[in-house]
């Protein structure tokens, strides 16, 4: 086996293992995971990159269910079948929950509309400053 054969290994089995992590710790490894690519299985949770985010940095995503990718369902516009994974100001970016598996809970804080949110209630899929949500100063 050559040095090339060997890296792809463990990139490989870094990827199988970075599977497991949780969305903040998966950001700070962003650049592990592939890039999406049409034609491609994905299962549910899975994690992979498409485009770049504000700061230039590979925007990561998480599969919400299992499915084929096609061209035109990129990560960016298919907000059934990923969800974008990000940080601003050190606070998760909010993004519409699914369903319970990833709805936010009490003291949950995140960045919506330039404006940092604390949720006041459990199991919440709601937008800030709809219900649920009260403005967030530190």
């Amino acid at each position: 086996m050559n040095k090339i054969q060997m890296a792809e290994q463990f990139r490989k089995a870094v990827q199988l293992y970075s599977q497991t992590l949780d969305n903040d710790s998966a950001m700070i490894i962003a650049t592990v995971f592939d890039a999406w690519k049409p034609d491609t299985s994905y299962k549910i949770n899975e994690y992979l990159t498409y485009g770049e985010n504000s700061v230039g940095d590979p925007q990561l995503y998480q599969t919400l269910q299992a499915h084929t990718s096609q061209s035109d369902w990129t990560p960016d516009i298919a907000t059934s079948l990923y969800k974008a994974i990000g940080i601003e100001g050190g606070y998760p970016v909010w993004s519409q929950p699914v369903g319970a598996e990833d709805a936010y809970m009490t003291g949950d804080i995140v960045w919506y509309e330039n404006q940092l949110w604390i949720s006041t209630v459990d199991n919440n899929v709601w937008a800030p400053g709809v219900y649920g949500w009260e403005e967030y100063t530190e």
